[in-house]
Parts: C-alpha cells; structure tokens; sequence
C-alpha cells in the first residue's frame, strides 16, 4: 500500500503543472536627472557604474519621453498610464500655489481625488495579490490614494517622509521585501527617491571626486549627485541578488523629468526642467527580466506612458481599455507606431479641471522629428519649433520656416491627438 501511496505521488508530481509565482516589480525613478548623464549614455565625467551594468542587463531605450518637463504631472502619467489632459494632474501646485493655506490645501485635495478616480499601476497590482510599495516622491496625499498596500508618505506636498528613502536609508525597502517573502506575496516597489534633486548635497567624498572636473562648483555638486544615486540604485539590485530575487524580478529604470545644471547658481539652466526641449523631456528606460527579456540598445521613439501596460502584460494582469500605452515588450507594436506626444503645463495650474488653461506647449516626435506649438494663452510670444534630433540632438536649430509642408503634416496629426482645448483626449 505504501509503494502504491509513493507512486501516485510520484506521477502527480511528473504530471501536474509547475505555476511559476509571478514576477516581482521594482520601479526605479530618477529625479530630475538629464539623459545625457550616464556612463552608458556617454557622459565623458559622470560615473554610473550600477545603471551601466543594469543596462547591458536590460532592453534600453535611449530615446524615452515622459509625458511632460515637471515632477507632478510626470510622476502621474506613470503612475496611470494618461496623460496629464486625462488624468488632470497637470501641474505641480494648485491655482495661487502656496499663498493661502486654506485654499492650497483645498487644490491639493482635489488633485488626490483626480488619482482615486484612477486605476493606477499599483492599484491594479494590488487587486491581483502584490503587495505595493511607495518610496520617494509621491504628490497625490497619503500612500494610499495611489492605490499602495504600503508606503511611507502620508500626505504632505511630495513626498514629507518618503523623501528619507535613498538620502537617508534604504531599510523600508528592505523590511518590504522581508515582508512579501513572510507572506509568499509578488511585490512592486515604487522607488522615486529625491535624487540627483536639489539640493544638491553630496558625500565630500563624491564632490571632492568631481570639482577637479567640472567647471563649476554647481555642477560638480550635481555630477556627484548623480553618482550618489547610482550607488543607491546598486544597493538595492545586490539586495535583490542577495535575497535570490533577482531572477523573478522585472526592475524598470525611469527618470521623472529632464535637469540641466546652471553653472552659475544651484537651479537649472534653461531647456531642461519645465521646457518643452528633450533637456526636459527625453530619459533612457530600461527593462530587465533575467531569461524573459533580452539585452539590447534601441533607438525607437517610447513613452512613459508605455510602461504600466508593458508592466500589466507581464505578470498577467487585464489593461484598462482606454491607456494610450503600448507594451514595450511587444517589438512589432513598437516598431508600428510613428508618433509619440507630450504636453507642458505651468507651474501651478491654472483651473483643475480644465487642463488646456494651463497649457504651454504641446509636442510630437515622429521619428527623428520634432514639433512644438505653443498654447497662445500662456505662451504669447511663442513660435511653433521644428527640429530634425539626429542630426540637432540638443535642438539648436529650429527648422520650422524651411520645412512649411512638414509643420503642416506633424500639425494635422499633434491637433488630431489633443488640439488643446477641452479635457479629454479624443
């Protein structure tokens, strides 16, 4: 009977299916950081040796776009996958900004109830059995209104105590992840930590590395900032090898938004953060999934917006009908889309629910072709740019006047995405 019991076991075990657990997510969001500044990039001074290795280990767009040049809308077209005109977070304070605190407080919470409203990345993940994390910026009040099951920011502007993470510790993380295993859970990990943000205070060790090289202390400053991320970005990938998570463990690199160092002062320089040029817009992104996703430069045009479906696609989660998105995993699907567009708002919005008063510019990259028009009501003296990026990366020669025919066509087809006006996305 025993040598019966033993064999049936035995067939069981040939015969069943082996259910792989689903793959764990680690999202990691630079802040404020250009895309020229890595090694793998090509900086000639900058050292990133962490993202360079996670990049010959990763499928690496060098030609990513978030949606828009600022923190908040960015941040929240990753999060929902939409642009800022959908989802209506499209500025980073409410109307008046932080004049009158009753007011202020009453524009941040209408943005809050804009990110309920949506089905958020770890929103979805959640109600498919992850756990969800967030670390580092987060704008939209408490954790939980992203749709997190864990988080350490509790409501304050962007971030209050989820601004430790990176600068300070990386221990949340840790006992997450600890956590997760305890409980046999899949995982997502929003880490946005405020780094190379402002300010620009880096170990004496890494500024004293970069002062000989830069030709100035602000930008010395701001390289070793970027270094001092990257070796927080390696802590975290060894913690995951360390805890033989990394095998299951699809980790995708992002930035926030576009930062080019003033010289002169601590603050940017113009064409970077809040501009319409890819100083402010354009970021590398990466995916690595050991055995799935194999290693490989692109130059393909992407979107941010891109990356909550691929993320959805992966681990088996429905997407929602309506995401402008595609799955970057999908080669054939990236390899068909032409066009890809974005959107730059003021500061502080001008009225919550009507995104198109808060417009500045609108843009489309269609392959090596750049279109920007301005939105007159915010930007008077603004002229629709033209630039041909592989030959003018850095967009020094508006083409406009000499490319009439072009202008048009890009012009028919950026009105045809969002002509500006209104809220919705046709």
């Amino acid at each position: 009977m025993l040598r019966w019991i033993c064999f049936l076991f035995l067939m069981c075990s040939i015969v069943s299916p082996v259910f792989a657990a689903p793959p764990n997510v680690l999202l990691i969001v630079s802040d404020d950081q250009a895309w020229t500044d890595y090694g793998f990039m090509g900086h000639p001074h900058i050292q990133t040796p962490r993202l360079d290795r996670l990049a010959k280990e990763s499928l690496v767009f060098r030609r990513g776009y978030v949606t828009s040049s600022l923190c908040c809308p960015s941040l929240a077209s990753l999060i929902t996958g939409k642009y800022p005109h959908q989802h209506k977070i499209t500025s980073n304070d409410p109307p008046g900004g932080s004049k009158n605190k009753e007011t202020f407080a009453a524009g941040r919470e209408t943005m809050s109830r804009f990110m309920d409203a949506q089905p958020t990345l770890p929103r979805l993940l959640t109600s498919a059995g992850y756990l969800t994390l967030q670390t580092g910026k987060w704008w939209q009040g408490d954790f939980t209104r992203g749709g997190f099951t864990h988080g350490m920011t509790k409501g304050q502007r962007h971030g209050d105590e989820g601004l430790d993470i990176g600068r300070k510790t990386m221990q949340p993380i840790y006992d997450f992840i600890g956590d997760a295993r305890k409980n046999e859970k899949p995982f997502f990990i929003w880490y946005a930590p405020m780094l190379p943000h402002t300010p620009h205070n880096p170990p004496a060790r890494l500024f004293e590395k970069y002062q000989s090289l830069a030709k100035s202390e602000h930008v010395a400053r701001y390289w070793a900032m970027c270094e001092f991320f990257d070796e927080t970005c390696g802590q975290l990938l060894d913690h995951l090898e360390e805890q033989k998570l990394a095998d299951n463990t699809i980790v995708i690199y992002v930035t926030d938004n576009g930062w080019i160092q003033n010289p002169g002062k601590p603050q940017y320089a113009p064409k970077s953060k809040q501009s319409q040029y890819d100083g402010g817009l354009r970021t590398p992104i990466l995916i690595r999934w050991p055995t799935k996703v194999a290693p490989k430069m692109s130059d393909a045009p992407i979107s941010s917006l891109d990356i909550l479906p691929t993320v959805l696609d992966a681990v088996g989660v429905k997407r929602p009908s309506d995401l402008p998105g595609l799955n970057l995993l999908d080669e054939a699907a990236v390899a068909k889309r032409e066009t890809i567009f974005g959107e730059c708002f003021t500061h502080d919005s001008a009225d919550l629910q009507n995104p198109a008063a808060s417009l500045r510019w609108r843009w489309l990259v269609c392959g090596d072709w750049k279109l920007i028009v301005p939105a007159e009501r915010n930007e008077p003296n603004g002229v629709v740019e033209l630039f041909d990026l592989k030959v003018d990366p850095h967009e020094t020669k508006n083409l406009a006047d000499s490319q009439a025919d072009r202008v048009a066509a890009l012009r028919q087809t950026l009105d045809g995405w969002w002509p500006g006006v209104g809220g919705e996305k046709r």
